[in-house]
């Protein structure tokens, strides 16, 4: 056993991701052709070729495991494990030749991540979370650092499009208490919160595959990930995500999200 999770399949994750990398590698910078699916969200070749991959794995070697993808749908998900994939997330920064995007694999045990992977095939880069283990980078053990306090955070968000309606004032309330804000980084933003170099990651209207890889990276790492309520993110969770490496400031910052912390700072200075 690694932790709470079978040794054998904390291998073949990463026999996923290996099998992923090489496919999603050949197609970046190329003339790939983008489909739009039914929410205008794009999707490529690449995408659907890396998932069929991993899921030829997972069937020759799981057959009785639950399957949860992106590209091409779900099965057995009702069994005791089921597989997240999300094969790029980040399809934009992929089809725009911006290496920021990463390979996502989960593992919920009874609808809880248990594992996950964050994979960025252009630069080589996987941070490994296992629960009950200490998440790496590349093999090596990572750790949040700390930051008890909004003013001295550095903060990132996907995109404005995330946050519509309520959602949108609530967040900018946020942006305006944090030391550093950017927009961008998709999956990406949270292994650098999880190595330490970032302090808080908050979004909206994610879907299982987007946030349940993150999950386990996070935790391992000593940080906290959460929906905006505090409640622990897992398949019936609402598709809000604050992940924090400083308990500290997640709570000051699920006040602001929440409504409860009103407090205009006194300057704002954003990242890029």
């Amino acid at each position: 056993m690694t932790g709470s999770v079978p040794a054998e399949l904390v291998a073949l994750a990463h026999r996923l991701a290996d099998a992923a990398r090489p496919i999603v590698s050949r197609y970046f910078r190329t003339s790939v052709a983008i489909d739009d699916k039914t929410d205008s969200s794009p999707v490529t070749i690449a995408d659907r070729e890396a998932e069929t991959a991993m899921r030829s794995l997972l069937t020759e070697h799981v057959p009785q495991h639950g399957v949860f993808g992106e590209e091409h749908g779900a099965v057995r998900t009702d069994a005791e494990y089921v597989w997240v994939l999300d094969p790029i997330d980040g399809t934009k920064a992929f089809i725009t030749g911006f290496p920021i995007f990463g390979t996502l694999i989960a593992l919920l045990r009874r609808g809880r991540p248990v594992l996950g992977i964050i994979d960025q095939p252009i630069l080589g880069e996987r941070w490994l979370g296992v629960d009950g283990e200490r998440s790496t980078f590349n093999g090596q053990a990572i750790r949040v650092r700390p930051c008890p306090d909004l003013a001295q955070a550095y903060m990132y968000s996907t995109a404005p499009i995330m946050f519509p309606g309520a959602f949108e004032k609530r967040h900018e309330a946020l942006t305006q208490r944090v030391k550093l804000f950017r927009w961008g980084g998709d999956c990406y933003a949270y292994g650098l919160l999880a190595s330490g170099h970032v302090d808080l990651v908050v979004e909206a209207t994610l879907k299982l595959y987007d946030f349940a890889a993150l999950v386990p990276v996070v935790k391992g790492a000593g940080g906290l990930i959460t929906d905006w309520q505090g409640a622990e993110l897992d398949i019936n969770s609402d598709g809000s995500v604050l992940a924090a490496g400083d308990a500290g400031v997640h709570r000051q910052a699920s006040r602001v999200l929440n409504g409860v912390d009103t407090t205009q700072p006194d300057r704002h200075r954003p990242l890029g």
